[in-house]
């Protein structure tokens, strides 16, 4: 991560310096995905595509960008242009603010006319949404609108039908629900983004009249970070874990000089109230699948002491791994990925001493290490950082944990048994393996865009895509789940392959590093060449293209079976002749 660019940061620097940053962040070596971004905009847009292609590219993503000119964006999007239709958007942001509004309510009107003005200004929106989607299907990324800046009604103004302040709360309301119901449509807050920075300063008339800005230029630093973070979501940025210190951390004091009794925690001080509340904050993440671990510099008796004090949200149950020994936080941290089996550059290292924070940096440039200071603004570092956005939330998003669990659990049994074989025999594995249902859509598509250690081509694929995929005639498409003794993992696996002839080609494929060396490769493999030999196909042909993180499966296809046909660089492609194939799985029962 460039220094610049980590939270907080210092917009005017960011502003000022823009141009360096970009040089440096595109000559840094790093793997980039590319995607086309279309900003359509009801306002100056310059300053917000220079900044949010530093955000992007800090994140690993090359933004290539069209923007409309100014005020024009209902025009592009409805009627399209030679030069956006050629573009054609894999993501259009439409940078709409109070001031594109055009039409309020007039004192004198009746609630009926309230209501109609309303749905005319919302099914101008809407039509204008329908039209992206039918004419090249993007993610499409939308402001709502912020709360004007001064109040004709006064405090009335929040209640009557009348009123600039109802008018727009029910205008995003309906925003709300257009976007709760279609996938592939995001909702950027500038009102909650807004009001956090403070109206006053956002929405300074002197950059409207000026420059035709919808907020004051200090702002469109962090406005862009907003932004940033919804698209690093959408294509699978996120982190996944916190690896979190115990003293002045999670309570306030040191367990092993203090004494259980003696640390801060609870509703007696001041403090205690700080840290019981970052701990709610912290539980709270672990309930949308974020993963928790402790990282600390402890006896584990200390540790577990500390983490079962009655006035505590936390337990030692809420966590996967605990390190608490007195091991350099970097191995800690290390091992904590590997027992996990996710990068290191997944996880967000939370510790209040700036020691330990810049030895984790040093030995982990990737991870992320936000600066903690003053325990009353915790809560506030990590959630302005936007480590965590949601842009889906699925089923097995919120049971990851159990999921996490589950594996140390195999792990550990793991140890009892001489013989590998044996062991995948004990786990008692049964797997689901179907052509895509629309029940699981939108988690295979998720899947497409988190996958990156083993995942062969790294084709990363929006939900509104997957569907189309999904219906159709020239792919073959498996999905699998696996479940054993200890739980169900949920969707973990996909393949794409599409059809030429008597030859099927695998685009995609796939699969949670959560479930590596379980043997569901194979059950897929068995699975793929069998519905491929009921179309009439006799070979398949599998592609591997490196990237930053999938060197572990290299060698995939050989291991598999496959006859290395062409190799480029370090890419290559793999061949294998079915006609008689014999299954490879011993070890899954799959569901017929």
């Amino acid at each position: 991560m460039h220094e610049l660019l980590k939270y907080p940061f210092d917009s005017q620097m960011l502003l000022k310096k823009r141009r360096k940053i970009k040089k440096e962040l595109q000559e840094s070596g790093a793997a980039f995905i590319h995607k086309k971004i279309a900003i359509l905009g009801g306002s100056t847009t310059h300053d917000i595509k220079e900044i949010l292609e530093l955000f992007l590219l800090d994140a690993g993503i090359a933004g290539e960008f069209y923007e409309s000119e100014f005020g024009q964006y209902w025009q592009d999007a409805m009627f399209g242009s030679p030069e956006l239709d050629e573009f054609a958007p894999d993501i259009v942001f439409i940078h709409t603010s109070i001031r594109n509004i055009t039409a309020f309510p007039p004192v004198q009107s009746t609630q009926e006319e309230s209501d109609a003005l309303l749905d005319a200004e919302y099914n101008r929106f809407q039509v204008m949404w329908d039209k992206l989607k039918e004419r090249w299907d993007p993610i499409i990324i939308q402001n709502n609108f912020e709360m004007p800046y001064y109040r004709i009604l006064g405090n009335r103004d929040a209640y009557d039908h009348r009123g600039k302040t109802n008018f727009v709360t029910r205008l995003n309301q309906k925003f709300y629900e257009y976007a709760a119901v279609n996938t592939t449509f995001y909702i950027n807050d500038i009102q909650y983004f807004s009001a956090d920075y403070g109206l006053s300063k956002y929405a300074d008339p002197l950059y409207w009249h000026m420059y035709k800005y919808s907020m004051c230029l200090d702002a469109i630093p962090e406005f862009a970070f907003n932004l940033a973070a919804i698209i690093k979501s959408i294509y699978g940025k996120n982190k996944k874990a916190l690896a979190l210190d115990l003293d002045n951390t999670l309570w306030g004091g040191v367990v092993g000089d203090d004494g259980v009794e003696g640390i801060e925690i609870g509703h007696e001080t001041s403090m205690g109230q700080v840290y019981s509340e970052f701990q709610n904050y912290v539980k709270e993440l672990s309930q949308i699948g974020i993963t928790l671990n402790v990282n600390s510099k402890n006896e584990m008796e200390n540790a577990l002491a500390g983490l079962n004090h009655p006035e505590g949200t936390l337990r030692s149950d809420d966590f996967i791994v605990i390190k608490a020994n007195w091991n350099t936080k970097d191995r800690n941290l290390s091992e904590i990925a590997s027992e996990l089996n996710i990068a290191a550059d997944s996880i967000v290292f939370v510790d209040d001493n700036p020691a330990e924070r810049e030895i984790v940096r040093q030995s982990f440039p990737d991870v992320s290490v936000p600066q903690m200071c003053a325990p009353e603004s915790y809560i506030r570092t990590i959630d302005r950082s936007r480590f965590f956005e949601v842009t889906q939330l699925s089923a097995d998003d919120i049971k990851r944990n159990e999921m996490y669990r589950a594996n140390v659990l195999r792990a550990s049994e793991m140890q009892s048994y001489a013989d590998y074989d044996q062991y995948l025999h004990s786990l008692e594995m049964h797997a689901l393996i179907r052509d895509f249902e629309p029940v699981y859509i939108s988690r295979i598509a998720q899947l497409t865009n988190k996958s990156n250690q083993f995942n062969l081509t790294t084709w990363r694929i929006s939900n509104a895509e997957m569907e189309e995929i999904a219906k159709a005639d020239k792919y073959i498409r498996l999905f699998g789940k696996l479940s054993d003794k200890y739980g169900d993992n949920g969707v973990v696996t996909v393949i794409i392959g599409e059809k030429d002839g008597d030859t099927l080609h695998i685009r995609l494929w796939l699969m949670s590093c959560r479930v590596l060396k379980r043997n569901m490769e194979h059950a897929m493999l068995d699975a793929l060449v069998a519905q491929a030999q009921s179309e009439g196909i006799t070979q398949i042909i599998g592609y591997y293209y490196k990237t930053a993180k999938n060197n572990m499966v290299r060698d995939f296809y050989g291991a598999m079976g496959f006859d290395k046909v062409l190799e480029d660089g370090d890419d290559s492609v793999w061949s294998l002749q079915i006609a008689n194939y014999e299954n490879q799985n011993t070890v899954i029962e799959v569901e017929d």
